[in-house]
């Protein structure tokens, strides 16, 4: 039986949704293209920016959301593949070295010109992926190393007592880019070693002959990266004295929500593309706050889109997330007798860079009799970039946002 009169707080975050403003667009970013009045509405109470990566820090998804979620990136960050470990259940000894696995699409041109055609093998589907996993399994392990399935392209390699400041580059950062320089491997690093072992076991796979008749993106290459051990962090109810959920279907998320001490909740068609149950996660959210004070609810789509350049689906994704995430959401939370809810682009992932970078994204956050005041109609204040930036609210340490949110500073 949930307490309707208790404070119920909710976090939506659509990654990467922040971004340029596009030639293709009149000038303008998809956030200010996109039709959004429920996002827009809970602007019109307050809106600003929040620097979610700290100085001297990789712009990845993993830093921002632990900013979101009130935890210092410069004191709680080993890299990310430790959190996507927790999410499928991977608990790490203090010496293992976790390791995110992409399958990835390279394109030999030449010994000198092995181009990163696709981080993700084309979107590769889960059910395709395992079998591939299951095929590198069975060469690629030792003793010290071992494979663990994830879903679509995302995997994990557990690597005991494996070489944790090795130099690893994030496949997205590096698409249509040539990488023969860095898998050459010039310093006997042993990371490009095990990706070259993987070609032979890739090239005729039965699942890459599949996707060849088809006309579609080989997984022929892993890709490691994003390595780290397993982090320290206090949960959020000793933090902040609150129970939470986690609703998302990457691994990166979840594993972050578990070591906040938050409980996963896996819903079905959840895919992190275009194509994911937007709606089945707004439901989860709301079931959720039946016996949970919290929920983070995150949706990968509009970042996949801005990694493939494609401002037509990052558009369509951002529409998606506004009317069947956040119009959901507000309308199952009017049966509480008081909430606050915040919508969020982790980061930017600019469409023009297909990669993620630093600067402040846009947040907006509302009270329900903020909200109760306002016409839904409202557009003075949108959610988007620049309005964000004309409010003057500004946050320079991320982790700072989520106390000012509880607290309703």
């Amino acid at each position: 039986m949930s307490d309707r009169n208790k404070t119920k707080y909710v976090l939506l975050v659509g990654d990467g949704m922040a971004d340029y403003p596009l030639d293709e667009l009149g000038g303008k970013t998809p956030l200010e293209i996109a039709r959004t009045p429920h996002m827009d509405r809970i602007a019109a109470c307050r809106v600003g920016r929040v620097k979610t990566i700290p100085e001297g820090m990789e712009p990845g998804s993993d830093t921002a959301n632990l900013s979101l979620l009130g935890y210092d990136p410069q004191v709680y960050h080993t890299g990310r593949s430790p959190l996507e470990a927790a999410s499928i259940g991977v608990a790490l000894e203090p010496e293992d070295v976790a390791f995110r696995l992409n399958l990835v699409t390279l394109d030999w041109r030449s010994d000198d010109d092995i181009i990163m055609k696709s981080h993700s093998s084309g979107d590769i589907s889960t059910g395709e992926a395992v079998e591939i996993i299951e095929t590198l399994k069975q060469d690629l392990e030792t003793p010290e190393i071992t494979l663990y399935p994830g879903v679509a392209y995302r995997h994990l390699l557990v690597w005991d007592n494996g070489p944790e400041d090795a130099l690893t580059i994030p496949p997205h950062d590096v698409l249509d880019q040539n990488m023969s320089q860095y898998l050459k491997n010039p310093l006997d690093d042993p990371i490009p070693d095990l990706i070259q072992r993987s070609w032979e076991l890739l090239t005729d796979h039965p699942v890459n002959r599949r996707r060849r008749k088809q006309g579609l993106h080989e997984a022929n290459s892993i890709w490691l990266w994003g390595q780290g051990k397993a982090p320290k962090m206090p949960p959020f109810e000793e933090k902040f004295g609150l129970t939470g959920s986690v609703v998302c279907a990457v691994d990166l998320i979840k594993g972050i929500g578990t070591y906040a001490g938050f409980n996963p909740i896996t819903v079905e068609g959840a895919t992190g593309y275009l194509d994911t149950n937007y709606k089945g996660k707004a439901e989860a959210a709301l079931g959720a706050l039946e016996t949970r004070d919290f929920v983070l609810l995150h949706v990968e789509a509009p970042d996949e889109a801005s990694h493939h350049g494609n401002s037509k689906e990052k558009i369509q994704a951002i529409e998606a997330f506004d009317k069947q995430v956040v119009g959901i959401v507000l309308k199952g939370l009017a049966h509480y007798g008081t909430y606050r809810i915040m919508v969020v682009s982790d980061h930017y992932t600019p469409i023009i860079e297909k990669t993620h970078t630093v600067d402040p994204p846009p947040f907006a956050w509302a009270k329900k009799e903020e909200l109760e005041a306002t016409p839904p109609s409202t557009s003075e204040s949108p959610f988007t970039e620049a309005s964000a930036l004309k409010s003057g609210l500004y946050f320079e340490n991320g982790h700072e946002l989520m106390p000012s949110f509880l607290s309703g500073d």
